[in-house]
């Protein structure tokens, strides 16, 4: 998509102004050459480049196109497995994973097309990326529970978390996650006054970097947001951390290559991959804001956080976790050798 060089003008005012106020704390202050990058990138992107980042978000959704569907196939065609709260919500994981691994390679190859998306179509793919990334971390918050009062209560887990209240609490994760971006989305729209030179971009990476030329609204919305997510990160590391401690004296952790400890190491695994996104965003508003990396960098780290580390754990979660159900790969062998036999054409003897 191409910027204006009324953008640019906008954009280099407000930083000069920026510069002069915060200059005795070096905070969003670009040199020369930093300035002179922002030009060009606004005017003419580097195309080119920006074509690499496409490769990791096509070849996610590309695996996980190839996995997710027989999975929710499985789950949702059995009437003994859809009846479990565990499978019900990785069926809802592995649904929001997939619907931001399509909508985020949608966004990035609009991009690297150099196609321009109209305001409110980028603001509702804007919208439903932030819907399916709170989704499929508050199911992964559930999950988590879920494993959590089957192990601390296993006698009144059924009563606990049944499948009917657990199909309520899918609904409810939906409304939710709907709900926080719908409001930082609706007090943005609010605040933000009409631009006489709009940029209009629907860059998720050139978005975030940006957040921190914004005015005060458009950053409390952005601390907001990364708070909310390390809270709710946070709860599942705790959980884990609770778990391991509670299970450590009954044996399950004596060997390393037991079942409860690869799966308690895939489990922090994919915890660790949703971590990272989020560390890394907050290192690089940290040392953009302080001057210690400038624009290019900037923009260049959040292209490799969104393209790579944000999109990676969702296209692992269906090997990491969908697989390692006994019930569900051994499903899925079933429908494979059943296709397998119906390919192969009966020999009939004369």
């Amino acid at each position: 998509m191409i910027f204006s060089a009324c953008a640019f003008a906008k954009i280099l005012n407000a930083t000069l102004y920026l510069h002069r106020e915060m200059d005795s704390n070096r905070s969003l202050s670009l040199d020369e050459p930093s300035l002179h990058w922002l030009r060009e990138w606004i005017i003419s992107p580097p195309y080119t480049d920006m074509k690499m980042f496409l490769i990791p978000p096509v070849v996610c959704l590309a695996a996980a196109i190839l996995v997710i569907p027989s999975i929710l196939f499985v789950i949702f065609s059995s009437i003994s497995i859809r009846q479990e709260t565990r499978y019900l919500l990785l069926g809802n994981a592995l649904l929001c994973d997939l619907i931001y691994l399509i909508f985020y390679t949608l966004t990035a190859v609009l991009n690297g097309a150099n196609l321009q998306l109209p305001k409110y179509a980028c603001v509702l793919l804007l919208f439903l990326l932030a819907v399916t990334y709170c989704g499929g971390l508050l199911t992964a918050a559930a999950m988590v529970l879920d494993t959590y009062l089957a192990i601390l209560f296993p006698l009144r887990y059924i009563s606990i978390l049944p499948s009917s209240r657990t199909k309520k609490l899918i609904v409810l994760i939906w409304l939710f996650s709907g709900f926080f971006p719908g409001i930082i989305f609706l007090v943005l729209m609010i605040t933000q006054k009409p631009a006489q030179c709009p940029m209009n971009t629907c860059s998720v990476p050139v978005i975030l970097v940006m957040t921190l030329h914004g005015d005060t609204a458009v950053k409390l919305c952005y601390v907001l947001s990364v708070t909310a997510l390390f809270l709710c990160l946070s709860l599942i590391l705790c959980c884990y951390i609770i778990l391991y401690f509670k299970t450590r004296q009954s044996g399950i952790w004596k060997s390393i290559f037991s079942r409860a400890s690869v799966t308690f190491l895939m489990h922090h695994t994919i915890l660790f991959f949703y971590f990272s996104p989020l560390l890394a965003f907050v290192v690089e508003t940290l040392l953009y804001i302080n001057a210690v990396i400038g624009l290019r960098t900037g923009i260049w780290v959040s292209l490799t956080i969104c393209n790579v580390l944000m999109v990676l754990p969702k296209a692992l979660s269906p090997f990491l976790y969908g697989l390692r159900y006994r019930e569900i790969s051994s499903s899925l062998k079933f429908i494979f050798r059943m296709k397998r036999l119906g390919l192969v054409a009966p020999v009939v003897s004369p």
